[in-house]
C-alpha cells in the first residue's frame, strides 16, 4: 500500500515540477524579447526554407531585409532562376516597405483597385504577387522574406513556412 502512495506522490510532484518548469521557461521567453534579425537568425529561417523547398522541388531564392528593408541576406539554391534574385529581394522590400503580405498586395493591386499600379513606384521595386512575408515580434515588424523560383502558390507557401519558423523559433 505505501508503494501505491509513494507512486501517487512521485507522480503529484513530478508534475507540480514539471508545470513550474514550463512556467519559469515561459517567463524567461517572455523576457527575451526579439528586437532585430541577425545576419544567424536570417540564415537559419533561409537553410529552413530551402529545406522545405528541395522538398517541394522548388529552386529557389530566398532573400530576408531588415526592418528598413534593406537586404540582410540572398540565398540562391542551386539552378535557380536568375530572375528569382531580383524578385526575391523586392518582395523582401516589399513586405517591409507596404507593411503587408504580397499575396495581400496583390488584390489591392489588381484592376479597379486601391493601390492599382503601385507596382510602377519605388523604382520598380514592389512585387504584387505572392512569395513576400513580413517577420513581425511583438507587433513591430523586424523585416521581410521573399522566395522567389516556383509558381506563385509554391512561393507564397514557401513564405509563409519561412513566417512560421521565425515565429516559431525567435518569438
Amino acid at each position: 500500500m505505501s508503494t501505491d502512495i509513494e507512486k501517487l506522490v512521485r507522480a503529484a510532484v513530478s508534475e507540480i515540477v514539471a508545470k513550474d518548469a514550463v512556467n519559469a521557461m515561459t517567463k524567461i521567453r517572455e523576457k527575451k524579447r526579439i528586437e532585430s534579425i541577425s545576419l544567424d537568425d536570417a540564415k537559419f529561417i533561409a537553410s529552413e526554407v530551402e529545406k522545405k523547398a528541395k522538398e517541394m522541388g522548388v529552386n529557389a531564392v530566398v532573400a530576408i531585409a531588415d526592418e528598413g528593408g534593406n537586404l540582410k541576406l540572398c540565398e540562391c539554391m542551386d539552378n535557380s532562376y536568375l530572375a528569382s534574385r531580383d524578385v526575391a529581394i523586392n518582395k523582401a522590400y516589399t513586405v517591409v516597405a507596404l507593411k503587408m503580405s504580397t499575396r495581400k498586395l496583390a488584390a489591392l493591386a489588381a484592376p479597379g483597385e486601391s493601390l492599382y499600379g503601385i507596382q510602377f513606384t519605388n523604382g520598380g521595386k514592389i512585387v504584387i504577387f505572392g512569395g513576400g512575408d513580413y517577420l513581425e515580434a511583438h507587433g513591430k515588424i523586424l523585416g521581410g522574406l521573399g522566395v522567389s523560383g516556383g509558381s506563385e502558390e509554391q512561393d507564397t507557401a514557401l513564405s509563409a513556412y519561412g513566417k512560421k519558423i521565425f515565429s516559431e523559433y525567435f518569438l
